[in-house]
């Protein structure tokens, strides 16, 4: 990277996290240019030499924080990759505990974040990391349960924008329920353990879909 790249990159480093701290305080539509160029410290000319809108910079913000999570268990996911082939098939079921806790508890910590971008659909455009995620994670796993190449697509979506769904729906409930509450919701919409009668209850015998 040169310094004029470097530089360029720190200052809309600077402003990423100047909308985060802002969110924190406000819902986005409340939040101005002015604001995130004095919070990042740089003046309005510079905010439009990175960006067009605010929408911009909310997009290159959750792309941020979606690095930092990656990172954090990186070479736990590159393993997990790496071995699909040969893992235990009861570890590659994903919607469990050891999953789905790190994931909800990270959006929680980053809710103001990923809030905004929820009531904004363009940002959350994500086809690449989706089929990133399909390519190199589900479809291999489905190869694994015997599961058809020609309806792995179905499944993958099912997958992906089912637990999305439920999430946002916490987001733009204030994620009100605990990380324990929404793992479980998660996991019995997936796989379910329990038939709800009259608001109550029944156990079930487990199964696997």
């Amino acid at each position: 990277m040169t310094k004029s790249e470097s530089k360029y990159f720190n200052t809309a480093l600077l402003m990423d996290r100047a909308l985060i701290e802002l969110l924190a305080e406000k819902d986005i539509e409340y939040i101005s240019v002015k604001e995130i160029c004095q919070r990042a410290g740089v003046n309005r000319s510079t905010f439009y030499l990175h960006y067009e809108t605010i929408g911009d910079i909310l997009n290159e913000a959750l792309e941020y924080i979606d690095k930092q999570f990656i990172s954090s268990f990186e070479k736990d996911s590159e393993d997990f990759v790496r071995h699909i082939t040969e893992l235990p098939l009861d570890e590659l079921v994903l919607i469990n505990d050891r999953y789905l806790k790190p994931y909800l508890m990270f959006i929680y910590d980053n809710r103001a974040v990923y809030r905004a971008a929820v009531n904004n659909p363009a940002v959350m455009n994500s086809e690449m990391r989706r089929e990133n995620l399909k390519k190199h994670v589900l479809h291999p796993i489905m190869a694994r349960f015997d599961i058809p190449q020609e309806v792995r697509n179905y499944w993958s979506e099912y997958f992906i924008h089912g637990i999305w769904a439920i999430v946002c729906e916490w987001i733009n409930g204030g994620c009100r329920e605990s990380i324990e509450q929404m793992t479980d919701i998660i996991e019995n919409c997936v796989r379910p353990r329990r038939a709800f009668t009259d608001g109550k209850s029944e156990s079930q015998t487990d199964r696997k879909l």
